[in-house]
């Protein structure tokens, strides 16, 4: 009965083993006879294996190796050493019953009976994928880490022990510094310090402010191995273990010596960029001026003509009218030179023959040298025709031969002259083609390159004050850069300037439509119409009307883009002459809304401007350039007539 009864109590403790290891689950617990085949499978070898007791109980503990692991013996050898040495224990791949892999670490113990016979074995396998990728991952961290900071060029970074001694060393501390690491690693970082810093005690004080603070950081100069100094701006920072003990500190040190140039560059930008807005400002400010400018010289030059028409065929009368004309006929002149400068001006593009515009300055060229300075030519018989604004063009030339006379205070010779040039596909600036190049080279002080690369610059002179404005060379460049050309210049210390235009050479078609742009006579006089003629400037409209109604038509005024709409729905119209600046309604947005109800109307646009803005409205009208001749007005109104 007693032998009965602790056979019960075996069996109960049994039992219970059997619970206790069937409830673990983070871990496979499982027997396997001497031959390696599993007798028993708990809950956790079935959770991260995947194989049920029925499909795995009686099957070779080898299937949870890999193909490669099996076909080295690593399964038997693994059981052979844990007979041989009472126990095996290692980490490695091995495959689940899905196929996938998952990193396991193995304990394997024999199992003896007390007679020393070998019965089997236990083995328990834990699944430590997810820590072992994040050891890889802190691993791969520090060295991502570790090379960062060693990459990094541009700063020294490095380690120092609580004493101050050099324990790490970055590349770019010895790029800054010069030292090797062999040559620095355990010394005192004072060596980076002046000697009169030193004498001062500042790397001592450095580590005591950051060591009872935290944080130290300063700029000063430091030394390199080769004894040159340098402006470092330095942080130190204190590193502490858990429990508060220094273990050393952290050093990061940049050479900073080119702040103050960059500083001095970054004023330098900013003057430029106030120079920018101001040039902008200016621009803006000249612009508006020349429209309002334009429109005054309507009312002058238009009430003049008209004046001169009907009054009395006085010659001394007469005149008086033709010098007043002349006067007004300048200042349109100036205003295009406003508006050329503010690039707001309206080219007026005609084929040209550069070889005679020249012939024909030559009398003002060379009033305009004085007595020291004697101008030579050369021109070939022929030159290709090109495309620009005459008037613009001898402008531009005037202002260089100007320069080139200023650049000679003691009086030399500047030679003017023109060539035909093909350009092909390259490092040239301009596109491949032929083209016209016109120079102009003196004898002068020359530039250097800094003050070559400025010279277009707009509001930059080498001249005395009042003597220059320095919009000259913008202007040039400007006409060069809207007649598809480009302006140029070489010039040296002591060896003079040669300042060159380049415009590309007439196509036919150009040829022929700038020739077609020109103001013309029609034989057929222009058949009379109702016109509509809008500007918001009293004076202009006025002047606009009469010599409209001069010409034979009538007129219908409007200062507004709506009271233009009201007389077109009240009255039979066939044409719309019309301001484009003019508030609440531009000329181009009164023309959008007329084509949107009367799409056949005619519209002439008139305006002094190059350009209409972008989102103005439409743009492809015919337009008339102000101020405007009753000349130019009846010709217009002839094209779009006819």
């Amino acid at each position: 009965m007693e032998v009965l009864n602790r056979h019960d109590t075996s069996l109960n403790e049994e039992g219970r083993f059997r619970l206790l290891v069937d409830a673990i689950t983070d871990y496979a617990i499982y027997m396997l006879n001497p031959e390696g085949i599993v007798t028993s499978w708990n809950t956790g070898a079935q959770r991260f294996k995947g194989y049920t007791p029925s499909e795995i109980l009686g099957e070779h503990f080898s299937r949870f190796y890999l193909e490669e692991d099996r076909a080295a013996g690593i399964p038997a050898r693994a059981l052979a050493t844990a007979q041989e040495h009472g126990r095996f224990e290692g980490e490695g791949w091995r495959q689940r019953k899905d196929g996938t892999r998952f990193w396991a670490h193995v304990i394997i113990d024999p199992i003896r009976r007390p007679s020393g016979e070998l019965i089997g074995y236990a083995k328990i396998t834990r699944d430590l994928t997810e820590r072992r990728a994040a050891e890889q991952t802190i691993r791969q961290s520090e060295e991502q880490f570790r090379r960062l900071v060693q990459g990094v060029s541009d700063y020294a970074i490095y380690m120092l022990d609580p004493d101050g001694n050099v324990s790490s060393w970055n590349f770019g501390a010895e790029r800054i510094k010069g030292y090797r690491p062999h040559e620095i690693i355990g010394r005192h970082f004072s060596t980076f310090y002046t000697p009169e810093d030193r004498e001062a005690g500042v790397p001592q004080t450095a580590l005591d402010i950051a060591r009872a603070e935290g944080r130290f950081e300063r700029e000063g100069w430091r030394v390199r191995k080769d004894g040159t100094r340098f402006w470092a701006s330095v942080v130190i920072d204190v590193i502490r273990d858990d429990e508060g003990d220094v273990l050393g500190f952290a050093k990061i040190t940049r050479d900073i010596t080119e702040k103050m140039e960059t500083q001095r560059a970054l004023e330098q930008a900013r003057e430029e960029l106030f120079q920018s807005q101001k040039m902008e400002a200016i621009g803006q400010l000249t612009g508006g001026i020349a429209h309002d400018f334009n429109n005054l010289l309507m009312a002058v030059l238009g009430s003049l003509e008209i004046l001169k028409k009907r009054m009395p065929q006085d010659l001394s009368l007469t005149s008086l009218v033709d010098n007043a004309m002349q006067g007004a006929q300048r200042g349109a002149a100036l205003t295009q030179r406003m508006l050329a400068f503010s690039r707001r001006q309206e080219l007026h593009m005609e084929p040209i023959d550069v070889s005679g515009l020249v012939r024909g300055m030559m009398d003002i060229l060379s009033r305009s040298l004085g007595p020291l300075t004697v101008i030579e030519t050369s021109f070939p018989v022929r030159l290709p025709t090109i495309v620009t604004d005459p008037n613009q063009l001898e402008m531009a030339i005037l202002n260089l031969v100007v320069n080139a006379r200023d650049a000679m205070p003691s009086g030399g010779r500047i030679v003017l002259r023109a060539s035909e040039e093909s350009v092909s596909s390259g490092k040239s600036p301009l596109p491949p083609g032929r083209y016209v190049r016109i120079a102009v080279v003196d004898e002068g002080e020359g530039m250097d390159a800094k003050t070559l690369e400025q010279a277009v610059t707009p509001f930059f002179t080498t001249k005395g004050v009042g003597k220059g404005t320095g919009l000259g060379l913008s202007m040039v460049q400007g006409l060069a850069s809207q007649s598809g050309g480009r302006l140029m210049m070489k010039s040296s210390l002591g060896e003079g300037t040669t300042v060159e235009l380049w415009f590309p050479v007439a196509s036919v078609e150009q040829t022929t439509e700038a020739t077609a742009d020109r103001p013309r006579q029609e034989e057929n006089a222009t058949p009379r119409l109702r016109i509509v003629a809008v500007d918001d400037d009293g004076l202009v409209l006025m002047n606009t009307t009469l010599m409209l109604e001069d010409l034979g038509h009538t007129v219908f005024e409007a200062m507004a883009g709506s009271e233009a709409l009201d007389i077109l729905h009240k009255q039979q119209v066939d044409l719309v002459i019309c301001d484009h600046a003019m508030p609440r309604m531009t000329g181009a947005q009164l023309a959008q809304a007329i084509r949107d109800e009367w799409p056949d109307m005619p519209i002439i646009l008139a305006t002094g401007y190059a350009e209409i803005p972008e989102g103005a409205g439409i743009v492809d009208l015919p337009r008339l350039g102000k101020p405007f001749s009753q000349a130019q007005l009846a010709e217009a109104i002839s094209r779009i007539a006819s």
